[in-house]
């Protein structure tokens, strides 16, 4: 996109911020997510790595929960690995899109940690998106990022997310 690499950045304040994703489950071996150069989870964590069957943590990925049939906080279409690295990924060179326009490619807040809530797989139920709502908060993220389409209009006072999202400490 030609943006400026040159922002100035404070690797050891954004390494404190930790980003809730409540999407569709990541890939946690993606580059994007790689803890190289990142120091130990910021002590103030709560949460839990419970991403289940093949999934693992580090000090990038610092949390999972999965609230789907499969029990796992894998990605299985890659959308939520895309949102989540779009949010917090780190750089990666030499990314392309198949095999062209190369690049580097960071997140918005590449030292940030990420906890992650898979809410969908691919159905999202009211339940699963308020009890990942829920768990971020009571885990200590600072901030939640929710990509989700619920394919319905809903008032506000019968809409699952906006339910969630005015749910505080």
């Amino acid at each position: 996109m030609g943006l400026s690499g040159s922002v100035e950045r404070r690797p050891a304040v954004e390494s404190d911020v930790i980003i809730g994703v409540i999407d569709i489950g990541i890939w946690p071996e993606s580059e994007s997510f790689d803890d190289e150069g990142f120091g130990p989870v910021p002590t103030r964590w709560k949460g839990a790595c419970e991403g289940g069957k093949d999934f693992i943590c580090n000090r990038k990925i610092i949390g999972a929960r999965s609230y789907s049939m499969e029990i796992s906080a894998r990605d299985n279409v890659g959308l939520g690995t895309h949102v989540a690295s779009i949010v917090a990924g780190s750089h990666v060179r030499d990314a392309s899109y198949y095999d062209i326009a190369y690049g580097t490619a960071r997140g918005g807040v590449p030292s940030a940690r990420l906890s992650v809530y898979k809410a969908c797989d691919p159905d999202c139920y009211d339940l699963h998106i308020l009890s990942a709502f829920d768990d971020a908060i009571a885990d200590g993220v600072d901030i939640i990022s929710i990509s989700i389409n619920m394919n319905h209009p809903a008032e506000l006072i019968n809409d699952t997310i906006a339910i969630g999202a005015f749910h505080g400490k």
